[in-house]
């Protein structure tokens, strides 16, 4: 039994979101020499910091998301519960809370708006954890999708500071398959002639339609829509309707350049491209000493099993664990199907009881 039609606005809702905080960073020098300007980190924090500061769980966006769509998998009684844990949500940058293409003040809003890599994004979260709350220990860092991609950062940037990461649904670095899959999400988008190479006036909707379609091929699985699940588990009247109110639902209220911005993050991810790594992915996969728990979706399309099996095999402390399920991408995310919501849930549960 998977999620009702009638709870899809509690999941994906307008893009108005309070109740956060924000640090202001300054003008961040980012991986690739350019400068992000007057920088912000939008965050919201579950839960309250133990005086020894040693409970602590870093939750990362995902693509597109913010802090509040996260939270089907925070909650009391389960791993992520508030009342033992301070966890933390930081918001990727691209997001529209952190600094983003459309709350960055001219000129570099919009197209203007640099390439920020995953490196990027953890090195000022860390700035948060450190400067901000004066934390130097992460019991857990855990995320779905580029959630897992910040995820697999944290645990090569900090190798001292994180305990334990559990990244599900993601990789340590964007395959060239991926890449591709990403190109073709990005070229509906933009072929919309409202967009304008990035200085539209309003949304380009066409493009943002078309992107979602695009998208739907690659979200679930080929048994999810055999299985006609779009309607028996989600309860839609027919797979038209799927495409339009899920899908399109999905990335309508969504702006733009920030997609473009959050999916450029996605394309640049790597946990070895740096000066420590240069480009030795298997090394820095060695590096990471916390004890990992990676979940890749069993009929994931964009980060398959493979993935993952090759990335545990170089990495030391690291158990490798399928969510057996046929949901796709969305086996990790954000809390549609119970079945892998509750298998995720008790795989962290011993993770940390670990």
């Amino acid at each position: 039994m998977g999620l009702q039609k009638g709870s899809l606005t509690s999941v994906f809702k307008e893009k108005v979101v309070s109740n956060h905080e924000v640090l202001e960073l300054g003008d961040v020098v980012l991986q690739s020499g350019l400068t992000l300007r007057g920088a912000k980190l939008a965050y919201k924090t579950y839960g309250r910091l133990s005086a020894a500061k040693d409970n602590t769980i870093v939750y990362p966006t995902w693509y597109s998301g913010q802090h509040t769509e996260n939270e089907w998998l925070i909650g009391s009684g389960m791993a992520l519960d508030p009342e033992k844990y301070f966890i933390m949500v930081p918001n990727m940058f691209g997001n529209g809370l952190s600094s983003s293409p459309s709350n960055t003040p001219p000129p570099w809003d919009r197209a203007r708006f640099p390439g920020v890599t995953v490196h990027d994004n953890v090195a000022c979260q860390h700035r948060l954890m450190t400067e901000v709350f004066g934390i130097d220990r992460l019991r857990l860092v855990v995320g779905w999708s580029m959630g897992a991609q910040q995820t697999f950062e944290w645990a090569v940037a900090y190798p001292k500071m994180v305990e334990c990461i559990a990244p599900f649904c993601g990789s340590a670095r964007t395959s060239r398959h991926n890449f591709v899959f990403l190109e073709g999400v990005k070229a509906a988008l933009t072929a919309d002639a409202a967009f304008q190479g990035g200085w539209y006036e309003r949304q380009p909707t066409k493009g943002l339609r078309a992107m979602a379609r695009v998208y739907a091929g690659w979200g679930f699985s080929q048994a999810f829509y055999r299985e006609r699940l779009d309607m028996e588990g989600m309860g839609f009247a027919s797979l038209e309707d799927f495409l339009t109110g899920f899908w399109e639902g999905l990335f309508l209220p969504r702006d733009a350049n920030n997609l473009l911005a959050m999916l450029w993050t996605w394309q640049h991810a790597d946990i070895s491209a740096n000066r420590t790594y240069r480009g030795d992915f298997e090394r820095a996969l060695g590096a990471i000493t916390a004890k990992a728990l990676v979940m890749p979706g069993q009929t994931h399309l964009y980060f398959p099993p493979e993935d993952s099996q090759y990335e545990v095999a170089h990495m030391p402390n690291a158990e490798l664990r399928i969510i057996p399920s046929v949901w796709g991408h969305c086996a990790g995310g954000p809390g549609l199907n119970p079945v892998d919501v509750k298998y995720i849930d008790e795989a962290l549960k011993g993770l940390l009881l670990s």
